[in-house]
């Protein structure tokens, strides 16, 4: 009987799966899933950071707004947010809830697949993620069309679909996938398209737990999973 890898390597193992031009386009900008480099910093320093986190907490009642990282810098101990801080403007609000929301997914993960009802199989294990992701934005999600509006800007578009790309490969990578085919990418831009529409359904869902938008999702993946995409 063959010796199990450690997890530790197993995963490692699997990460370099992925396509080499993808890993080549990735490893250019930042280091992406990787056990034998240091993580990544993040697209924030720290006092973008301080000032974001602190923001962030005003976000349900002013939006992704000035005012909202106007009351951030000043629970942060600072007078005023100055503009080379924050050349984004709000955008680095929304973009601070996309990374950090991202982020979150891992360690979540841990709780999704275990326990007796634990989802089982790869295509389980990305409806399971996704649904977390986008629970994510309960909170926020009345602004969120606001939010939306300001990613599909052209000066922000660019910035929002990679991130939405690196959602939809975090998900992938923590179900298990470990396709090395064509379909990698196939199933990474179906997930990002199906995220997006169901994100949109979703701010205008006001079904108890938002279990419509539950529905939504599962038929579209549902769907895809009968066409043998996943």
């Amino acid at each position: 009987m063959a010796t199990a890898l450690p997890t530790r390597t197993a995963k490692r193992c699997f990460r370099t799966t992925r396509p080499l031009a993808y890993n080549q386009h990735i490893h250019s900008r930042r280091v992406f899933h990787s056990y034998d480099h240091p993580p990544p910093t993040g697209p924030f320093g720290a006092t973008e950071t301080s000032i974001l986190s602190a923001a962030y907490k005003h976000v349900p009642e002013h939006g992704f707004t000035h005012r909202a990282l106007s009351f951030g810098a000043r629970d942060a101990g600072l007078l005023d947010i100055s503009p080379s801080a924050l050349p984004d403007g709000a955008y680095s609000l929304i973009r601070h809830h996309l990374y950090t929301q991202r982020l979150a997914l891992a360690a979540k993960s841990s709780d999704i697949f275990q326990g007796e009802d634990a989802p089982i199989g790869v295509g389980a294990k990305v409806t399971a993620l996704t649904w977390e992701r986008l629970m994510a934005n309960r909170e926020v999600i009345h602004q969120w069309q606001e939010a939306l509006a300001v990613m599909a800007q052209p000066s922000h578009a660019s910035a929002s679909l990679k991130e939405l790309a690196m959602l939809s490969d975090e998900i992938w990578y923590l179900a298990g996938d470990t396709a090395v085919d064509p379909s990698w990418y196939t199933k990474r831009a179906t997930l990002s398209m199906i995220y997006s529409s169901t994100e949109l359904f979703m701010t205008n869902d006001h079904s108890p737990d938002y279990v419509e938008t539950n529905k939504f999702l599962k038929r579209r993946l549902g769907g895809v999973q009968s066409e043998s995409t996943y």
